[in-house]
């Protein structure tokens, strides 16, 4: 059986439902889940809790008929906001399946909001210089939609991405984001192409298609694999690609956790055990990882 998150006004649940199609699989055998909200399934109470991810990610919260609690983060991001989870506060975590993504300390991104906050900064910038600029904020199937929302919320654009993406962005039932869209092209500045696009060759060729309405292009990869070490926090630091009328910023937002952000969830939770999830194939990594883990129980 496959369990999927519901949370509420996002129905993300129906978007994995066209993707598990693609895999053939049964619908019979999917069950749509609440957020939090307890579900007793063979004995074991499953909770799922919103993860900080992308729409619809959950921690999955079980507790045994022994009396053993486990935690699988799936994908997610620690923030402050999980320390105030009932499920979590003052109740022990016996084993923790953690997202290890970025258990690394060279990973130490700064805050979405902040990253956000200089996107928006940017491409104002840049169309204050060539108001012709077609804006491209490079994503995944799914994610990456506070990049793109924060642009169009900033200089009220409206938000064009191609038909199959669009199915999936309205079938979250988020009204801020599907009342933003639109089907044309040519009807704002703002696009959302796959994260592949994010060349510069292919950039220069999907701005032929707008040449009558655009002259350049500004672009965005946010992933936490743009973080530098020696950029830190200093995100007016970046320096982008530019060949002739494309620019490519790329910038580390990431809907993973940072290694400090793990090193305080952890603190926070103090599991008896931690398993990390991500990462794992090598053996040297593997103890990395417990040595911090380690270090951070500790503390």
């Amino acid at each position: 059986m496959v369990v999927l998150a519901r949370n509420g006004h996002m129905a993300l649940f129906i978007v994995l439902l066209s993707q598990l199609a693609l895999f053939k699989c049964v619908s019979t055998y999917i069950r749509p889940l609440d957020l939090n909200t307890e579900h007793v399934i063979e004995g074991v109470t499953v909770t799922f809790l919103e993860a900080n991810h992308c729409p619809g990610a959950a921690l999955i919260h079980f507790h045994l008929p022994n009396g053993q609690r486990y935690l699988h983060t799936g994908d997610f991001r620690a923030c402050k906001q999980m320390q105030n989870y009932p499920l979590l506060v003052n109740q022990p975590v016996n084993i923790l399946y953690l997202d290890t993504t970025y258990c690394n300390p060279k990973y130490k991104f700064p805050p979405k909001e902040n990253v956000l906050n200089y996107v928006v900064k940017i491409t104002k910038n840049h169309l204050q210089k060539q108001p012709r600029t077609l804006v491209v904020v490079g994503a995944y199937s799914i994610g990456k939609e506070r990049v793109y929302l924060e642009i169009s919320k900033a200089l009220q654009a409206k938000i064009y991405a191609n038909a199959s993406r669009r199915r999936i962005l309205l079938a979250y039932g988020w009204p801020e984001l599907s009342d933003s869209l639109c089907t044309d092209g040519n009807n704002t500045f703002l696009h959302v192409l796959p994260m592949a696009y994010l060349r510069i060759e292919r950039l220069k060729d999907y701005l032929k298609t707008y040449k009558e309405k655009f002259s350049a292009v500004l672009a965005f990869r946010p992933t936490g694999w743009t973080f530098s070490e020696k950029i830190g926090n200093h995100l007016e630091l970046i320096k982008p690609i530019t060949r002739g009328n494309v620019t490519i910023y790329g910038v580390p937002y990431s809907e993973h956790s940072s290694f400090t952000e793990l090193r305080q969830f952890v603190e926070f939770l103090k599991p008896d055990k931690i398993i990390p999830t991500v990462n794992v194939s090598n053996a040297a990594n593997r103890e990395k990882m417990q040595s911090y883990f380690r270090d951070w129980l500790r503390g």
